[in-house]
């Protein structure tokens, strides 16, 4: 959450950080702000409440140039939104900082930098964190050694950046529990919380590791490990496109990013599968070793990716034969868990920076997992990097916050190992046909389920004063309704909750009236008939039903059903398919009630705070 922009250069970077910022915009954008040095000693400072907008309408009131500067983008975690809590935070007229995370000691440290005369003009961390740099740099030697002492002090998670105004040549930059990457160029070094806000600029990019701290100038860079040694971190280049993160002709990313699934997920099976077979360790160097000796699986993961994780569990035990759990990442890392032998731990990010998951990830290291495999989007993230096995699903970018493509490309990855796995363990040859058959035929059931576009468009006006809904699954279609629910809760801000459909009676039916729309997921599966009963459990309490459903499972359109024929598919990869209507579902729902569809209130893309 939040993004970060920095550069040191000799020509004029203000454009170049509003730029960035407006690119990480997705990462919170509540408010915004940028800092310049002109010249030794003095420096210009904007802030805005808003989207980025806001703050490059403002700075074409002030003289804001000069070749070293940060830029942030706010996603409020400490302090409302207000311009005194907008980034970059300054200490006196020297130190300027901007950061992402959360100090978590920041009380204490307050408390002791207001006895020592500090004044705070906000309520954020961040600028606990700004003055502790400033206090630390009276007794170092440079700006480097006061932030190194100043990461000892600090307990929680940052990506920030330095700047002393009165050395403008350099800026100091450290890394903990919040990523931050370094462009490289030809006289001139920049930084970021993504490289994407860097794509303009450079494809040329250097991944601080955790714990790092780095002083970067226009000609140098210089990192040190959590110890203080120096060390080398590698350059990688990018085939990231500067233009595939526009809109093209679609009125908003959401959109363009569903309608772009069938590519994706052929991008994602593109090398993957030769003669029915998963091809030898696409899932890392050694992981066909891995798979052969798995037992167990333990997946983690957050929001949406949790919901692919819950496909999976139904696909692994029913498919391959293998025992799985999953667990929201937030609760694993705070229980004590108990590890079972040969146990393989999987985690999904959309971002591979998810700060949950990754410190799950930490600690299941610890603890005796066999091996760890992470199916990633973004390749160089910290759970890429820190996995013993990776998967990557080659989504593309993924601008809105409301994830699609990043989801049914999740699925396909996650298909896929539970197809590699089984191959290991004896699957028959009749499901791993079937598994092979139903992912060459998804990105073109995907294209034909695109086309009801129109008829779940007419159906939104329905929900334009709704404020309460339900979505119904049974089986592997249960974790579908649930995605289906996040999605409208994300973007429409109405009240959602998912049911396994059998749970009805336990309790929801009470919710059951003509004021509260009933979404049900129904392919025609072994589970029909039963989930036919539970439609008929609403209709008899006076709900109104919006069912999705195979034209052979017999629903039929009336005064209390409206009933939309998805493409009839195989029953496999039926959760993959049967998510889009409910994508389209939210996203018109959304454009009724007017609401922001690619930056939802209070949300942002990539979690990395706790």
């Amino acid at each position: 959450m939040c993004g970060i922009v920095g550069a040191v250069a000799q020509r004029d970077v203000s454009e170049i950080l509003l730029e960035g910022l407006k690119r990480l915009e997705y990462r919170g954008y509540d408010s915004a702000g940028l800092a310049v040095v002109a010249q030794p000693g003095t420096f210009s400072r904007v802030r805005s409440v808003g989207k980025v907008q806001s703050l490059q309408n403002k700075v074409r009131d002030y003289d804001v140039t000069g070749g070293t500067g940060i830029a942030h983008t706010r996603w409020a975690t400490h302090g409302g939104v207000t311009e005194a809590n907008a980034h970059p935070h300054a200490s006196g007229s020297d130190i300027v900082v901007v950061h992402n995370g959360i100090i978590e000691n920041h009380a204490e440290l307050r408390q002791e930098l207001t006895a020592k005369g500090y004044v705070f003009l906000s309520d954020t961390d961040t600028e606990v964190l700004t003055h502790l740099v400033a206090e630390n740099l009276k007794s170092a030697d440079s700006l480097l050694e006061a932030v190194q002492a100043t990461t000892k002090m600090v307990r929680g998670a940052y990506g920030t950046v330095i700047m002393d105004v009165k050395q403008p040549e350099k800026v100091v930059v450290a890394r903990s529990g919040s990523p931050l990457v370094i462009g490289l160029g030809l006289g001139e070094n920049f930084i970021a919380s993504d490289l994407r806000a860097l794509l303009p600029v450079t494809h040329n990019f250097m991944y601080l590791e955790e714990g790092d701290v780095a002083e970067v100038s226009r000609f140098e860079i210089n990192v040190f490990d959590n110890k203080g040694n120096p060390v080398e971190r590698e350059a990688k280049v990018t085939d990231i496109s500067v233009e595939s993160d526009g809109k093209g002709e679609y009125r908003h990313y959401m959109l363009k990013e569903i309608y772009e699934q069938p590519l994706a997920v052929r991008n994602t099976l593109a090398g993957r599968l030769t003669d029915g077979v998963v091809v030898e360790d696409t899932f890392g160097a050694g992981s066909s070793t891995v798979f052969e000796k798995v037992e167990h699986i333990q997946i983690i993961a957050c929001g949406t990716s949790y919901h692919a994780a819950m496909v999976a569990r139904y696909w692994l035990e029913g498919l391959a034969g293998i025992s799985c759990n999953v667990e929201i990442a937030s609760e694993f890392r705070y229980r004590r868990s108990f590890v079972q032998p040969n146990s393989l731990l999987v985690t999904i990010s959309q971002s591979g920076e998810t700060a949950d998951t990754l410190a799950a990830l930490r600690l299941a290291q610890d603890i005796g997992y066999m091996s760890s495999l992470v199916l990633c989007n973004v390749d160089g993230s910290s759970l890429v990097r820190e996995s013993d096995l990776a998967f990557m699903t080659k989504a593309g970018a993924e601008i809105g916050v409301a994830s699609t493509k990043a989801f049914t490309t999740q699925l396909v990855g996650l298909l896929l190992m539970v197809l590699a796995i089984g191959q290991k363990r004896g699957m028959s040859d009749e499901t791993q046909k079937a598994i092979v058959d139903g992912l060459n035929a998804l990105p073109a059931k995907i294209e034909e389920s695109l086309s009801l576009s129109d008829s779940i468009e007419a159906l939104a006006p329905e929900f334009a004063d709704k404020n309460h809904s339900l979505f119904l699954g049974r089986g592997d279609q249960y974790p579908i309704a649930m995605e289906g629910a996040l999605k409208l809760k994300e973007i429409s801000y109405i009240h959602a909750e998912a049911y396994a459909a059998g749970e009805l009676k336990h309790g929801p039916l009470a919710l059951i009236d003509a004021e509260m729309p009933i979404i049900v997921v129904a392919p025609n599966n072994e589970l029909l008939e039963k989930l036919q009963s539970n439609v008929e459990e609403v209709r008899a309490r006076g709900g109104i039903l919006y069912v999705f459903a195979d034209a052979a499972s017999e629903f039929i359109s009336d005064d209390t059903m409206r009933v939309v024929d998805v493409p009839a598919i195989e029953e496999i990869v039926a959760p993959i398919l049967y998510t889009i209507p409910l994508q389209l579902l939210s996203y018109y729902v959304a454009i009724i009630k007017g609401t922001d569809v690619d930056q939802p209130r209070n949300l942002a893309k990539s979690v990395t705070v706790e």
